[in-house]
C-alpha cells in the first residue's frame, strides 16, 4: 500500500465521521434446536436422524441507520458426536438497509433470505448444515413485492478442490398490495468447475432449477390465521459441458398451507418429469410426490417458538415414508451493549 492511498484512506475516514453522527456496538444470540428423524423407503441412503444444536452469537457495529458491519460465529453440536462441535462457521458481513434496499456481502446468515425456496430447489437440512451464504445478496422491496439477487461460494478453487458456486434470483410480483393474487418465482443455477489440476475425464458441470407459481392469500381475512394456494410449474437444469446438452425435466406443482392457533397444514404435491438437483429434495427425482406435513406449536412466546411437525411422504410404489421433527428456535433479538457518536470515531 503506498502513501497515497494510505492518506487518501485516512482522508475518506475522516469525512465519513462527520456522516456517521450516531452509532451502536450491539450483540445478538439466537439458536435452534432439533431432532428429526427420517424413515424413508425410498430413499434408505437419507434414512436417519439429525439432531443438535446450533447456537450463534454475534456483535454488530452500526455506523448509522443504514450502514452496519457484523460479526460472530455459528457452531453445530449433533447429540452425542466428538469433538463436541461439528463445525463453526464464522460471520462477518456488511449489512446495508434501507427502506427499499437490503445489500450484504460476507458470510451472513440465509435464514429469512433465501428459506422462502422450495425444498424441491433448495432442501431443508441445509438449515442444520450449511446456515449461511458466502458471497453477496441485494434485494428490492417496495409495497408490489420483493426482487432478489444472489451469489454463494461453495468451494474455493485449489490443486484438489473444485470451484463451486451457486447464483439466483427470487422474487414475489403483487399487481394490487391489497389483493390475495400473486406471482413469485424462484431460480438458480449451480457452477461445478474443475480443479487447477484437471482430471484427464473432467468436466464442467450445470446444475439447477426453477418454479414459477401463482398464488391466493387469504391471510388474516377468514377466520383462520393463514390461508394460502399455490400452483404452477418447475424445471431443472442438467448439463456436462462438452459431453451433452442442457437436459431439463418438467413438471407442475400446487400447495396449499393452513393455520389456526397452534396447528397448521401444508401440502404440495408434484407430478412430471424426475429432477436432480443437487441442492434439492431427493423426492422430486419421483414422477409424483406428495407431501403432507402436520405442525404443531405447543408453545410461542416473543423469544422462544417450539415446533413439532409430522411429515408424510407419498410416492409410486412405495408406503409408509414418514418424519418426525422437533424444533425449538429461541432468538433474543439484538440488544445494544453501548452508543457512540462521531466525536468517539
Amino acid at each position: 500500500m503506498n502513501k497515497n492511498f494510505i492518506c487518501s484512506f485516512c482522508i475518506a475516514f475522516l469525512l465519513s465521521a462527520n456522516v456517521f453522527a450516531q452509532g451502536s456496538l450491539d450483540i445478538h444470540f439466537n439458536a435452534l434446536g432439533f431432532m428429526d428423524n427420517r424413515e424413508y423407503a425410498a430413499f434408505v441412503e437419507r434414512s436417519r436422524t439429525y439432531s443438535g444444536t446450533r447456537t450463534t452469537l454475534d456483535f454488530g457495529v452500526n455506523l448509522d441507520s443504514l450502514n452496519h458491519f457484523i460479526v460472530g460465529a455459528n457452531g453445530i453440536h449433533e447429540f452425542g458426536a466428538h469433538p463436541y462441535y461439528l463445525k463453526v462457521d464464522p460471520i462477518a458481513y456488511y449489512h446495508y438497509e434501507s427502506k427499499k434496499w437490503t445489500f450484504n456481502v460476507g458470510e451472513f446468515p440465509r435464514e429469512g433470505l433465501l428459506t422462502q425456496y422450495p425444498r424441491a430447489l433448495l432442501n431443508d437440512t441445509l438449515r442444520y448444515y450449511r446456515p449461511n451464504v458466502e458471497g453477496l445478496l441485494t434485494s428490492l422491496h417496495t409495497q408490489y413485492g420483493y426482487e432478489t439477487i444472489w451469489i454463494d461460494w461453495i468451494s474455493r478453487q485449489s490443486p484438489t478442490d473444485r470451484e463451486q458456486f451457486l447464483f439466483g434470483v427470487q422474487g414475489t410480483y403483487l399487481p394490487n398490495p391489497k389483493g390475495p393474487f400473486y406471482l413469485s418465482h424462484y431460480f438458480y443455477l449451480m457452477h461445478n468447475a474443475g480443479a487447477e489440476i484437471l482430471l484427464p475425464d473432467d468436466h464442467v458441470y450445470d446444475n439447477g432449477g426453477a418454479q414459477v407459481r401463482v398464488g391466493l392469500d387469504f391471510s388474516h381475512k377468514t377466520v383462520f390465521d393463514s390461508l394460502k394456494f399455490e400452483t404452477g410449474a418447475m424445471i431443472s437444469l442438467e448439463r456436462e459441458r462438452g459431453l451433452t446438452e442442457f437436459v431439463i425435466p418438467k413438471g407442475f406443482v400446487a400447495s396449499a398451507y393452513i393455520s389456526y392457533h397452534k396447528f397448521a397444514f401444508y401440502d404440495e404435491f408434484y407430478a412430471g418429469q424426475g429432477s436432480h438437483i443437487t441442492y434439492g429434495d431427493a423426492f422430486y427425482q419421483k414422477p409424483t410426490y406428495n407431501r403432507l406435513d402436520i405442525i404443531y406449536s405447543p408453545f410461542i412466546f416473543k423469544h422462544i417458538k417450539g415446533q413439532f411437525i409430522l411429515s408424510l411422504h407419498q410416492t409410486p410404489g412405495i408406503k409408509g415414508d414418514s418424519q418426525q421433527a422437533f424444533r425449538v428456535i429461541y432468538d433474543l433479538g439484538r440488544k445494544t451493549l453501548v452508543k457512540f457518536n462521531s466525536d468517539n470515531l
